[in-house]
């Protein structure tokens, strides 16, 4: 179902990303799956590094939040099927912001769109879209969910 729903949109699932240091890309809790952070890889390189405001222009770093949320979704499909996730259940998405940057729900907007794309009603999830200082390897944005999957 979500499977031929990727195919019918024309996504194709990244491979999951390897970790950066020590973690494994997601863990299942009973009827719960977990995912780390997840930065905007493409083909193992950040397509862009740099404050979102300044560096990175807003509408890049929706389209980066986009790709890494795909990359959550590869995480979670990985451990436990694509086709076994019921419900997005809450993301966290992580904006490198500018000084005076105020935009975070609005590129954080890129992972939760894709996420109802393909899991329909069962992707409107719970969020959180949050200014930091810096990500990892100089990241614009960074995004982890959770999602709710069948026994």
């Amino acid at each position: 179902m979500h499977s031929q729903r990727l195919s019918e949109l024309g996504i194709e699932l990244p491979p999951v990303a390897a970790p950066v240091a020590a973690y494994v890309p997601a863990v299942r809790s009973g009827d719960h799956v977990y995912t780390s952070g997840q930065l905007p890889f493409v083909d193992g390189q950040l397509p862009a590094t740099g404050k979102v405001g300044a560096d990175v222009d807003p509408d890049q770093a929706t389209e980066l939040a986009r790709i890494a949320a795909l990359n959550a979704v590869a995480a979670a499909a990985d451990l436990v099927g694509l086709d076994n996730i019921e419900q997005v259940v809450k993301v966290n998405g992580f904006v490198a912001s500018a000084q005076d940057f105020g935009g975070q729900p609005g590129v954080i907007n890129g992972a939760s769109t894709v996420l109802q794309e393909i899991f329909a009603d069962a992707g409107v999830h719970a969020r959180a879209a949050v200014g930091v200082a810096e990500l990892p390897m100089n990241s614009p944005v960074e995004v982890d969910i959770v999602v709710r999957v069948r026994d």
